[in-house]
Parts: C-alpha cells; sequence; structure tokens
C-alpha cells in the first residue's frame, strides 16, 4: 500500500505562491492549507487551489493538524520564528533563504531540529538545479577543472528599489548578504565540496546615498575552505547592472565563467592560458529554474531519509558563513566560523 499524501501549508504568497505550485503538482503531496497577511493575496491564490483552508496567522496554520509540511516563503524577518515553531512540533520546513538573521536564531532553530527527531529542513537556495550550475558540478567532479583553487562570485542584484520601499525597507540592519548573497555562498560550498573556516570582508553604502536606505549595500568577502579553497563572494544590491550571478570557477586544467545573458546566452570553459585555444561555450542554460525546482528531491527526502539538495548542515553552514560575514564587516577583522559552538553538524 503506497503512504499517504504529505499534506503541505505555504506561509507567505508572494515567493510562495511558486511553492503553493510546485507542491500541489508533486504526486505525494496534496496542498491543504495557505497563509498570508494579506487577505486580498490569500483570495487571490486561493482561488486556484478551492479546497484549501485559509489563514491569515502563520501560526495557526503551522498548529493545523492537517498539515505535514510547512512551506515558508514570508518576509525574512519572520522566518526564524516561524521555523522554530513549526520544528518544535514535528513539522517538516521547506523554506525560503535565509532561515535567520541570528546567531541566536540559528542555534534556536539547530536545537528545535535536533529535538524534532526526524523533521527535515530545507532552504530553497535553488540556483544547485539550474541546469548550467549543474553543469559546472557535474564537471569539477569528472576532474574537467582539475583541482579547483578559487571561485569568485557576485550576487549582482540590480534592484535598488527593493531596498528603499517594502518590506526590506523595514527590517533594521538589511543583511544583503543573507537577502541575496547567500545564493553564492551556497553554490560556492556545494562546488568546494568543503565547509568555511574563516571570513574577512567589507562593507560600503555608498551605492545608496541620498535614498531612503540606512543600511550597508555592498559586501565584499574572502572565504577560506577546510581543503584550502578561497573564494571571494559579493553581494551588491545597488549595481546599475540588470540581476545576474557571476561566477568564475578557477581549477588547474580549466576556467569556467558564467557570462549575463546581455552578453552571451552562453557559458565559457577557459581550457589555456596566454596563446591557448579559444574557450568551449557552455550552453547549458542559465538560469532555467523555478522557485519549486528542489521540491522534488525534499519530498524524496522526507520519505526516503535520503539528502535533500539542500541537506540540513548545509543549510546551518550557508547562513553560519553569512553571518559570520557580516560580523566581520561589524567589528572590521577576521572571523572564524564557530560550528562547535552553533551545533552545526559535519
Amino acid at each position: 500500500m503506497s503512504a499517504e499524501p504529505l499534506r503541505v501549508g505555504v506561509i507567505g504568497l508572494g515567493v510562495g505562491e511558486q511553492h503553493a505550485r510546485a507542491f500541489a503538482a508533486h504526486p505525494d503531496c496534496r496542498l491543504v492549507a495557505l497563509c498570508d497577511l494579506s487577505e486580498t493575496k490569500l483570495a487571490q491564490v486561493a482561488a486556484h487551489f478551492p479546497h484549501v483552508r485559509r489563514y491569515v496567522h502563520a501560526s495557526d496554520l503551522i498548529e493545523d493538524p492537517q498539515v505535514d509540511v510547512v512551506a515558508i516563503a514570508s518576509n525574512d524577518d519572520h522566518h526564524a520564528a516561524q521555523i522554530t515553531h513549526a520544528l518544535g512540533i514535528g513539522k517538516h520546513v521547506f523554506a525560503e533563504k535565509p532561515v535567520c538573521l541570528a546567531e541566536a536564531q540559528l542555534r534556536d532553530i539547530i536545537a528545535a531540529w535536533r529535538r524534532a527527531k526526524g523533521a527535515r529542513l530545507t532552504t530553497n537556495t535553488v540556483l544547485r538545479r539550474s541546469p548550467r550550475f549543474r553543469w559546472l558540478k557535474d564537471a569539477i567532479t569528472a576532474g574537467t577543472l582539475g583541482k579547483v583553487y578559487c571561485i569568485e562570485a557576485d550576487y549582482v542584484y540590480g534592484r535598488l528599489s527593493k531596498l528603499t520601499s517594502g518590506w526590506r525597507a523595514e527590517i533594521p540592519d538589511y543583511s544583503v548578504m543573507l537577502g541575496g548573497g547567500i545564493h553564492m555562498v551556497d553554490l560556492a560550498l556545494w562546488l568546494a565540496d568543503s565547509r568555511p573556516t574563516e571570513v574577512t570582508a567589507y562593507g560600503s553604502a555608498l551605492g545608496s546615498t541620498g535614498t531612503a536606505f540606512r543600511g550597508t549595500d555592498l559586501v565584499l568577502a574572502l572565504v577560506r575552505f577546510e581543503n584550502g579553497v578561497l573564494a571571494k563572494i559579493g553581494a551588491n544590491f545597488a549595481s546599475m547592472y540588470p540581476h545576474y550571478h557571476r561566477f568564475v570557477v578557477h581549477g588547474t586544467q580549466a576556467t569556467f565563467e558564467n557570462l549575463p545573458a546581455a552578453i552571451s546566452p552562453s557559458a565559457r570553459l577557459w581550457q589555456g592560458r596566454d596563446g591557448g585555444p579559444p574557450p568551449e561555450e557552455v550552453a547549458a542554460p542559465y538560469p532555467a529554474v523555478n522557485k519549486g525546482a528542489l521540491v522534488p528531491a525534499f519530498i524524496n527526502a522526507i520519505r526516503s531519509g535520503s539528502a535533500a539538495d539542500v541537506s540540513e548542515a548545509e543549510v546551518f553552514t550557508g547562513v553560519a558563513t553569512c553571518l559570520a560575514i557580516d560580523r566581520s564587516v561589524s567589528e572590521g577583522g577576521p572571523v572564524a566560523i564557530r560550528y562547535d559552538e552553533l551545533g552545526i553538524p559535519s
């Protein structure tokens, strides 16, 4: 006899509407509940799913005994409390990034996850499912690049207006690294196949001069990994440049370079130094991924006990790295990532 479908509730119906559609389309799931602070938005989305229960308070959806999986796509500053609440009563959690905004919150989430004993948690750092970055992962695994020794990654947002208005503007000291750069951190730790140990970072607010935003709009970090790989990771929200994920991986045999669509529909694989052959075109599409792309692997992880595309340890490691970067900006010096102190599993 096949297992009963997993019953899913979704909190936050901006990006969360895409979560809802992905879960509703999965054969092992049944979308049963939706929540949004806006009753208008709630009604608009629920009209596509006429049998779901509707909530305006996240805690009511989380405590619904008919919900097995909670998908969280609320504003960033609500994530930690909602995730801790859901894990605390044994619910599985599929969360938008970042899972939290402070180390104390991260400790609470990890403690709740450990106590839950079997509840699964992942975060929607969805670029791991981009065909271009999956091609890159396979190429690294196959040895095409040789030994990877350096990664350069920039989250170029090109949407300053999202810092100067809307919910981001209402979060004190909004973190561009947690809010966007975490995608680059996640790709870097996945492709380096190692944990970061230390970061040094600087921040600037020059790009948003003259606007209502009072935070840091640019962060640049140097990250050292356990296996010796070094990474330069940036989050730039004020750039006069379209939204783009700059990503370069240097190996001893080749260098991979992602390019914006306005310049080239393909990435490049360079396999020679000065005077060498022209680069190979990497045609794998980019980004070519939707916000529900990580859902199937997460459902399979719940069903089979296997690893999700982004494991719990990777979720915690990515957030801890971003928090260390922000602390380095604040303190003006190198910061070690305290895995043992935070309780992050290896």
